[in-house]
């Protein structure tokens, strides 16, 4: 859409947009004596073992390193900084967004923009399945526009995602998954951008936690367009190719206004100082680095030997979707060449219950019809799977 054409006024919610924020002094002083947040100024009761070399120089404990006594920097400033160097598209700290995994960002967004009993979201099954959780909470409606399932292309039906999105003023949020979960599929980049030329007057959403297994002839993240587009926002996260689920840190790239609504509608201090912490240092070059070369390895897992062991094993139909995840979308199949819930269950069962193996089955996903959704693992769990399977489904053979 035109950029004139998207008005934040019209997309934020009025109480939103006369919302005053939570502040504290820590937001304007962050050095000196500091005695403006009723901190227990006598340390951290937790002491981390404190680890000496040759039992002469001691390095500093994390509770002290880090000073857990005090709350962690409300804005994140140097994680910011550092996510700016991975994606240097991006124009500014002011552009982007921390919290407390992906799905606080997706809480967010709904609760900003949408009125309950009133506002909808549109998404796009097979999808995320937060993104209805969330609307569900917050007693907001959902809108399907499913995806073009056919041979397991998993892409945007753009010209009916247009029509819902422009003919319902009720939407007020799209979301695109791209890769998308369990599609494992990135979205067209002329398809996304026909959706934002649309005049859709609402927030576009494409949510690119799989983005960095993509690989580069496939496409690239759409944080680039956000200069472009002032009602796009792309989320990501540290949780995947970074490997830090555990530290829940979710990243929001989007236009200035934007940010600035979900920082005002936020709560404060959410981000943990230890999670900053670890983040800044998968965030340094080494780390970056670190990050890619895993990423190469899992790629080659997955493309080179995963994909052509299960489409060895008797049963197994098809590899779905672009593989451009850390995942595989299998189909079983039977004996007509069908795609058997059934199988794909009794699989799924037998080798979580039984075998020690634990996959996600995915069957009841509309275009997933006898799907396991595999997580490609390191090259002995990829063994593991692939003889597995072929023990199991020689049984069901018998």
């Amino acid at each position: 859409m035109p950029v004139s054409s998207f008005d934040i006024t019209r997309v934020i919610r009025p109480n939103i947009l006369r919302l005053e924020p939570y502040r504290c002094a820590r937001d304007d002083f962050s050095e000196g004596v500091l005695l403006d947040a009723n901190e227990n100024s006598y340390g951290a009761a937790y002491k981390s073992n404190i680890s000496c070399d040759n039992g002469q120089i001691c390095v500093e404990p994390q509770a002290d390193r880090l000073q857990l006594h005090r709350y962690p920097d409300p804005k994140g400033y140097e994680v910011k900084q550092r996510i700016l160097k991975l994606r240097p598209s991006v124009a500014g700290v002011d552009n982007v967004f921390l919290g407390v995994g992906s799905d606080e960002i997706i809480d967010l967004i709904v609760r900003i923009t949408c009125q309950p009993g009133r506002d909808s979201i549109l998404i796009t099954p097979p999808t995320y399945g937060m993104y209805k959780v969330v609307a569900s909470i917050n007693d907001v409606g959902i809108v399907k526009v499913p995806l073009d399932v056919e041979d397991g292309a998993f892409q945007l039906d753009v010209d009916a995602v247009i029509a819902a999105a422009t003919g319902d003023s009720s939407i007020k949020v799209i979301w695109l998954c791209s890769p998308g979960n369990p599609t494992g599929t990135i979205l067209r980049e002329a398809d996304v951008r026909r959706v934002l030329d649309s005049g859709f007057g609402g927030v576009v959403v494409v949510d690119e936690a799989y983005v960095d297994f993509v690989r580069p002839e496939r496409g690239e993240s759409y944080a680039r367009l956000v200069a472009e587009y002032p009602g796009l926002f792309v989320m990501q996260t540290m949780s995947k190719s970074f490997g830090l689920a555990g530290i829940r840190l979710g990243v929001g790239i989007g236009g200035r206004e934007i940010v600035s609504y979900l920082n005002r509608a936020k709560a404060p201090y959410s981000v943990s100082s230890l999670t900053l912490d670890v983040a800044k240092h998968a965030l340094s070059d080494e780390g970056i680095q670190k990050m890619r070369s895993v990423v190469n390895s899992l790629q080659a897992q997955r493309d080179e030997y995963l994909i052509p062991k299960l489409l060895q094993l008797p049963r197994v139909g098809a590899i779905l979707g672009g593989n451009d995840g850390n995942f595989v979308l299998c189909r079983f199949v039977d004996s007509n060449g069908n795609a058997s819930n059934e199988i794909a269950k009794r699989v799924y069962t037998e080798m979580a219950q039984n075998r020690g193996l634990v996959v996600r089955y995915r069957g009841s996903d509309y275009g997933c019809e006898g799907c396991l959704r595999i997580t490609v693992g390191t090259a002995d769990e990829n063994k593991m799977v692939i003889e597995t399977l072929r023990n199991v489904l020689s049984e069901e053979e018998d």
